[in-house]
């Protein structure tokens, strides 16, 4: 992948300068802030949803355009809750929680803190106790026991439960996969640190099919395919680690999980960015859930073997980003604040957003507003463009200024048209990060898009 990125000053020191910018510049802004806000919830904005957009493009395209060995699929949100009770997830997706008998009464997950006392106010805390994580919703006008049903904690039950369907259709032979991108929603007892732990959230999974005993095998694979991806996206590789579960902390479906940490600017630093399970727990190191949903439904997940002249549960890999999580990654560890001056008065914040992941991929700017010749060429440039990639126009204020904006919100080129530009038909192209204007020499307008073609491959 194609990157313009410079050597850069630092990482990101405190999260909420992050937070100050996505809000000023339409990343995400607080749900319902007009009401106060909603807890752990948060609206993306113009921007934001273009970054997302972008991150999820980038996952397909790598996993699903690049490879002809794995399908993806869209999976109900609401399905039978009998598929919950197969997946062990109504008994077993469970968090320790505690209260505060003081003064706040807040709760805590009881594994995440090692205190008698409440963190806020010094009070005691109650004895743990197990609270499930999952919402639960009603099906039908009558509110029972019958009409329970639950809002999916995570991605995968919809694939195994589509695994004969889709081995089916689209002529799959082990190894395969099959992914999925959607939301999850989860009834945490501590979420924070801005859109890293939230009640909803996207995931971006991978369910990979292989032979029985070939799971140890695929599993090394695809933790270095996972991390290679976000180091390829412009993630410093100084800034990720993996974190083996200890096998007495596994969860009731796994073999082995490695997490792809990060190091966040909150918290103790290092947290989970990507999980990579070994689902093969099942009979004959075969796919757990897969084995669970056959016992529960009483339906066949196997595939024939025509050579063996057998049926093959098979063992399974699952690579399970956040979309969400990802997104927020990628912005912390592009966000620099560089001192322009020797004075150091001068200081301009920028994302170094690798250009698959800038919600722009260009600004057209005339170098004066009130130009009508200048805005008139600009206006044709940018029509053109924009039919090809997302865009932006601005001319709302002096070009330097106009810079800035756009080096705060990541995108990479800016293409300024000046009165030069209505004489030799040639515009001058800046690159956000070594703010060069000179770099590329003037390229002429009808090359423009071949040039964004060259330099925008990924």
């Amino acid at each position: 992948m194609a990157t313009t990125a410079e050597p850069r000053a630092g990482r990101l020191d405190d999260l909420q300068k992050l937070v100050a910018l996505c809000k000023r510049r339409g990343f995400v802004f607080p749900s319902a802030e007009i009401y106060g806000g909603f807890a752990n919830t948060y609206d993306y904005g113009p921007l934001g949803v273009l970054l997302k957009n972008n991150v999820r493009d980038a996952w397909v395209r790598t996993n699903i355009q690049r490879r002809d060995d794995i399908d993806l699929i869209d999976a109900a949100l609401i399905t039978s809750p009998k598929v919950w009770v197969a997946s062990g997830h109504v008994s077993e997706f469970n968090d320790p929680l505690v209260q505060c008998l003081g003064e706040c009464k807040n709760r805590y997950r009881a594994d995440q803190i090692d205190t008698t006392r409440c963190p806020n106010c010094g009070g005691p805390l109650d004895a743990p106790r197990m609270f499930n994580t999952m919402f639960k919703t009603q099906v039908g006008p009558v509110e029972d026991e019958e009409s329970i049903a639950y809002l999916p904690p995570e991605t995968a039950q919809g694939i195994f439960v589509n695994f004969a369907n889709v081995a089916s259709t689209m002529r799959r032979k082990l190894p395969f996969g099959i992914a999925q991108i959607r939301k999850s929603f989860r009834n945490e007892i501590t979420p924070g640190n801005f859109v890293f732990r939230t009640l909803e959230f996207e995931q971006m999974e991978i369910e990979y099919f292989v032979e029985p005993g070939t799971d140890e095998e695929s599993f090394e694979y695809w933790v270095g395919e996972r991390e290679r991806w976000y180091i390829d996206l412009g993630v410093r590789r100084e800034n990720l680690r993996r974190f083996e579960h200890p096998a007495d902390k596994l969860s009731h479906y796994s073999k082995r999980t490695v997490d792809i940490e990060y190091r966040f600017p909150f918290g103790e630093g290092w947290g989970e960015l990507e999980g990579i399970a070994n689902r093969s727990k099942g009979p004959d190191n075969s796919s757990w859930d897969l084995w669970q949903h056959e016992q529960s439904s009483g339906q066949r997940l196997t595939l024939f073997d025509e050579e063996k002249k057998q049926h093959i549960r098979p063992g399974v890999v699952e690579p399970a980003a956040g979309l969400t999580r990802a997104a927020l990654t990628f912005l912390i560890d592009a966000y620099d604040e560089e001192v322009i001056d020797a004075t150091k008065t001068d200081v301009r914040t920028v994302l170094h957003l690798h250009p698959a992941l800038a919600p722009y991929k260009a600004c057209v700017l005339p170098q004066y507003r009130n130009k009508p010749d200048l805005v008139r060429v600009a206006r044709g440039v940018y029509e053109e463009l924009r039919r090809r990639w997302m865009i932006a126009y601005d001319s709302g204020s002096n070009i330097g200024k106009l810079y800035r904006r756009q080096d705060e919100i990541g995108t990479p080129y800016c293409i300024t048209i000046d009165f030069q530009s209505l004489e030799d038909n040639k515009v001058t192209i800046r690159d956000r990060d070594s703010m060069d204007q000179s770099r590329f020499g003037r390229v002429p307008i009808e090359e423009l898009r071949g040039w964004l073609d060259s330099h925008l491959d990924y």
